[in-house]
């Protein structure tokens, strides 16, 4: 849908629609401000929408459900619901969500006033962009104020033999025509682990290829140890260390040369080390803006301007965390603070979610960042399968860490693997924001049986510990 008016000029013109873009225009909206979103493809929604986390997480929930993964823990490893699963089931639930969203973001620019073209915007100066259509129609469009929100395409180097059919980025991947009885994924990324368990639960021959020695390093060691266990024990092949040398074909069969004289040859090769800002249609030397070696724009963190004040950049195109759910309230601040309106402060800690089979959760402090700051603590641990919840679904992994001062019983941090982590993690993420200790762990009832329990199971676990120090040192 494409709300065209003879308007020119506006309050604000936002520049793509995914998750920061899509919040800056509402907000703007509903402060009364005019609105224009120029979106580059022929639907709205970026790259979150179209080849990111929507269809990634419906590819995934897909895999699970074909697969009969969530069963397998009564019925065995060779249990499936669907025998023969081919591409084209992974995709008629990818296309259906997609639609649904579509149209959900398409309402909602409606009944709030947004007006959206369909073109590439480039900057004229900093009152003007142009914007050029599919059909080659040119118009110049003028704002007060501008928010950059164009998100990331896949880092394309060189030395990839990109083909779209078995050499393969992160936006070819949602769209592939079969299904591989091997798979070399290089980057170890967020990205790239997160596909290395979905086509390992389809029962892909995975091999995860990495420089670095270890992988998400943001997250907690211990559940990543956990982590990179059940990845092997279910036979992915992680090169952690390896670095790529060369990529070569065999027919249409890739061949990963890697350090040490090691080759790896699959079926298939996805390349997941990276995004780059998609800035370069942008022009943005015209308006003195700067980017960084991936096409990044630097802002400030607290209000996200750039070194032009009136204009803003959001999401993933400023890097880090690049998360849709930190880029929504990205969007949000950006737009409050171009039209004076003061934002709630924003809280010390957000959660991020992984979502690999099984999921990765985490919120607050790691054990390494607590110990670094030199703060007395002690860990919780509770192991699903220690839940009645976790014995019905058939659940053999999982687990829960917490962490809390000795001295003032608060949580400090929570982290989660396994099913429903993206889920649970909302309770330790209140508990922190909240300042709460231990006691609510302890004093309050959780509904049973559930998944949640874990935490009062993890809260007695440190408490244990923690009497049996105060008993130790008396």
């Amino acid at each position: 849908m494409n709300y065209v008016t003879a308007q020119n000029t506006y309050d604000v013109i936002v520049i793509g629609s995914g998750p920061a873009g899509r919040r800056a225009a509402v907000q703007s909206a509903k402060l009364g401000k005019s609105v224009l979103v120029v979106e580059k493809n022929r639907r709205v929604g970026g790259v979150s929408l179209h080849t990111g986390t929507i269809p990634s997480k419906t590819l995934r929930e897909t895999v699970l459900n074909l697969t009969g993964w969530r069963e397998r823990g009564f019925y065995g490893r060779s249990y499936r619901v669907k025998k023969d699963i081919r591409a084209v089931d992974l995709l008629s639930r990818q296309h259906k969500t997609l639609d649904h969203e579509v149209e959900v973001l398409e309402h909602q620019f409606q009944r709030n006033g947004v007006t959206t073209i369909y073109g590439t915007a480039r900057f004229v100066d900093t009152g003007r962009v142009e914007v050029m259509t599919a059909q080659g129609s040119i118009g110049t469009y003028r704002a007060e104020r501008f928010v950059i929100a164009v998100g990331t395409r896949p880092f394309r180097p060189d030395y990839v033999p990109f083909n779209q059919v078995t050499v393969l980025d992160t936006d070819d991947i949602i769209q592939i025509d079969h299904i591989p009885r091997s798979m070399a994924i290089i980057g170890a990324g967020v990205i790239g682990v997160e596909y290395a368990s979905i086509f390992s639960a389809l029962d892909v021959q995975v091999t995860l290829i990495e420089p670095r020695t270890s992988i998400l390093d943001f997250v907690d060691s211990e559940i990543i140890a956990e982590f990179t266990h059940e990845m092997r024990d279910r036979g992915v092949a992680m090169r952690l260390g390896s670095t790529v040398e060369q990529i070569t074909l065999s027919g249409m069969r890739p061949i990963v040369q890697i350090a040490g004289g090691r080759s790896v040859h699959a079926d298939m090769l996805l390349f997941a080390a990276g995004r780059v800002g998609a800035t370069s249609p942008l022009n943005l030397e015209a308006i003195g803006l700067a980017v960084d070696h991936r096409g990044r724009v630097t802002v400030d963190s607290n209000t996200f301007q750039t070194s032009v004040p009136h204009i803003y950049a959001v999401g993933d195109v400023i890097g880090f965390p690049s998360l849709a759910s930190t880029s929504m309230e990205q969007g949000r601040i950006a737009a409050c603070h171009a039209f004076g309106v003061p934002p709630p402060p924003a809280p010390e800690y957000f959660p991020y979610g992984i979502y690999a089979v099984p999921e990765i959760s985490t919120v607050g402090m790691s054990e390494a960042e607590v110990a670094g700051r030199g703060i007395a603590y002690e860990c919780g641990i509770a192991r699903f399968r220690e839940t009645s919840r976790g014995q019905i679904m058939g659940i053999q992994s999982g687990m829960m860490k917490m962490i809390f001062s000795i001295k003032t019983g608060r949580l400090l941090g929570c982290h989660i693997l396994g099913e429903g982590a993206t889920e649970l993690i909302h309770i330790g993420q209140a508990v922190i924001n909240l300042k709460g200790t231990i006691d609510f762990f302890l004093e309050n009832t959780f509904n049973y049986p559930t998944l949640a329990e874990a935490y009062k199971i993890a809260a007695l676990d440190a408490w244990n510990r923690m009497a049996m120090t105060s008993r130790a040192m008396a």
